[in-house]
């Protein structure tokens, strides 16, 4: 009889069977053979599966292709990527060269995405207008597909879901109950279901308001201000830019890119493991997002800067000068090659967001 690790049994799609989740336990305990399963919108299936085998299933999260991984599709090996990290981390900045070419990078990153049918297209074509074929296909899918709710409520899925790229167009970016069916009184309560639905299915990423800004950020995080953003900065350039790629790759001077900018920081951040928060204080003003460091047990503003005044940041200048929040390190991404530190404050490039280390890590490498 052959070991369970001699022959892997690949289910996939298992959404559609959630039974064969609860036969997982004894599959495994059968010691046979090795199980992978996989599916797409799973996090709601698993949600909603009672009798998961606790300690029998090791789930993984799997996301579209970060930048890292986006560039070694694109060609660029390890060791040049660790090169750029050990800069990164001497706070080295890139030769204008190389800054240049990390940039070009970087902005046919902002329109192909992650999505793995998405950047193969790319490869095979190096053409923006199959691309974007698949983006919105997969767009399509992920907006139609709440079959297990009634029609009112999948409607409502699809108003958010709809709504997602405009809102990231307004001044505070954030989730407005009463617009999603244009009903004054509306509130998130009327909404849990449909924002825990995006948000499980993976194919919308939360980002929480925070009331009191210090570590661990969980414990003073709101419910009723919300930011969303789509799982995938190619799909959101597709929406707003179409097979224009002028818009990106050109740096028009009038295309604003801080939504553009600001989704992938956080798809990036969040792939990495962190839980995002980001702060909105009448008074004092608002920081793009907030991160625990769990190796200095603090916490790490970030501000996103997609034009050239990154050097203006007030409320973020604000929020590390105030000793209650036991800020040790901030950052602003922008286009600037130079990495420059004054203060609490270090400004770098935003491709080196990709070396932001992972939740948990308690190495401070951030």
């Amino acid at each position: 009889m052959g070991r369970a690790e001699d022959t892997l049994i690949f289910i996939d799609e298992i959404q559609a069977y959630p039974h064969l989740l609860t036969m997982l336990k004894f599959l495994r305990d059968d010691n046979r053979f090795t199980y992978i399963a996989s599916g797409s919108l799973l996090g709601v299936t698993l949600s909603e599966t009672t009798s998961i085998p606790i300690g029998s299933i090791r789930k993984v999260r799997m996301f579209p292709l970060d930048f890292e991984e986006f560039l070694y599709a694109n060609g660029v090996n390890e060791f040049a990527v660790s090169a750029l990290q050990k800069k990164y981390e001497a706070q080295e900045s890139l030769d204008e060269a190389m800054h240049g070419k990390m940039m070009d990078l970087f902005r046919r990153y902002l329109l192909i995405g992650g999505l793995p049918a998405a950047v193969n297209v790319y490869l095979e074509t190096k053409n923006i207008q199959p691309v974007r074929g698949v983006q919105r296909e997969i767009h399509d899918y992920y907006a139609a597909d709440a079959s297990k709710y009634d029609a009112a409520r999948r409607l409502k899925i699809r108003r958010i879901y709809d709504q997602i790229p405009s809102n990231l167009g307004n001044k505070k970016k954030r989730v407005v109950a009463q617009r999603i069916e244009g009903r004054k009184g509306s509130t998130f309560a009327d909404y849990e279901d449909e924002f825990a639905y995006l948000i499980s299915a993976g194919i919308a990423l939360n980002v929480q308001a925070i009331s009191t800004p210090t570590f661990p950020l969980i414990e003073s995080s709101g419910r009723n201000l919300l930011k969303l953003y789509l799982n995938d900065v190619g799909i959101l350039t597709s929406i707003l830019y179409g097979n224009n790629i002028r818009a990106v790759l050109d740096d028009e001077k009038s295309i604003n890119l801080g939504s553009v900018y600001e989704s992938v920081v956080a798809s990036e951040l969040i792939a990495h493991g962190h839980t995002l928060y980001y702060y909105d204080n009448r008074s004092r003003g608002e920081v793009d997002c907030l991160i625990d460091n769990y190796g200095s047990l603090s916490v790490v503003p970030i501000e996103v800067k997609s034009g050239k005044d990154y050097t203006v940041h007030s409320a973020l200048n604000t929020f590390v000068k105030n000793d209650d929040y036991h800020v040790k390190k901030a950052f602003v991404l922008s286009n600037n090659r130079e990495i420059t530190t004054k203060g609490k404050i270090t400004n770098l490039p935003i491709y080196d967001v990709m070396f932001f280390g992972a939740e948990g890590d308690g190495d401070g490498t951030l």
